[in-house]
């Protein structure tokens, strides 16, 4: 099952099933908002296979932040051993997290505003956990019945703020587009089997296959949990391998008018430009 957030031309919000021909609209059956649907169905209160809801042409709409309100957006960084030897870092001694704030996130096919200050304004293809079931001191060998799905996700990065200052860096509005869909576990029952792209004007700059990364799914789900709860609808960036524009001679940035995808296999296509 794909699942979207979205709004329409009127300016309503909604989520429902991404189908071919459109969107299953699911908002207010009972369900808000996709984190809603997230907690509910976490609590036995609806059945996650049914989708049952008017039906949306592709024209009726446009794609919203895939959780526009999560309670928490935890990062992992220098996870791609490949990515710590072009920057020169030694293997993290455990996962290495940080934090955006929620105002961060932007939508697929959503214009991407450059910081009007700086010209470092880095891409970095990520594969996204969304959270569908509260958890606290969770062990590695449950974690991933957390896992409500995987999405697409770019950590846009300003360079010369996060030298002095990664929070700076790292949280700049409408810098980290997520989506399109949250692809549900039983459509991905494995996420080490997945396939990471990302292309810069059409150009692959990165590519890597997801189980390379350093610490797995379950150990960062499992250390996020000890010092944080994980509530559903948070959203859990797995950390991007090697080819960002930072490392590159000359320093490869992104640009007015350029187009950034990050693609992943079973997921689909995130498409921004930068406005």
């Amino acid at each position: 099952m794909k699942l979207i957030s979205f709004q329409t031309k009127t300016g309503e919000d909604g989520f429902g099933v991404l189908a071919d021909e459109g969107v299953i609209d699911l908002t207010n059956r009972p369900a808000k908002t996709l984190r809603e649907w997230l907690e509910l169905t976490a609590k036995g209160s609806l059945d996650a296979s049914s989708a049952d809801g008017p039906l949306l042409p592709l024209d009726a709409f446009r794609f919203a932040p895939l959780i526009p309100n999560p309670d928490k957006i935890v990062c992992a960084g220098y996870n791609y051993k490949s990515h710590n030897e072009e920057v020169g870092k030694d293997l993290p001694p455990n996962p290495a997290v940080f934090l955006r704030a929620t105002n961060t996130l932007a939508a697929h096919e959503q214009a991407l505003p450059h910081p009007v200050i700086s010209d470092h304004f880095d891409y970095e293809g990520e594969l996204a956990v969304i959270i569908g079931r509260q958890g606290r001191h969770v062990a590695e060998s449950d974690a991933m019945s957390l896992i409500a799905g995987y999405t697409c996700f770019l950590d846009g990065s300003v360079r010369d703020y996060q030298k002095h200052s990664p929070t700076a860096g790292k949280n700049f509005p409408s810098t980290g587009p997520i989506g399109p869909s949250l692809v549900t576990t039983n459509d991905i029952p494995d996420p080490t089997k997945l396939t990471l792209t990302t292309r810069l004007n059409g150009e692959v700059v990165q590519h890597s296959t997801t189980d390379l990364l350093i610490y797995s799914i379950p150990k960062i789900v499992s250390y996020v949990s000890a010092f944080t709860q994980l509530e559903p609808g948070d959203i859990i960036a797995t950390g991007t391998p090697e080819g960002v524009g930072s490392r590159r001679t000359p320093p490869l940035w992104m640009k007015k008018g350029d187009t950034i995808e990050v693609e992943i296999n079973e997921i689909g296509v995130l498409r921004n430009t930068i406005e």
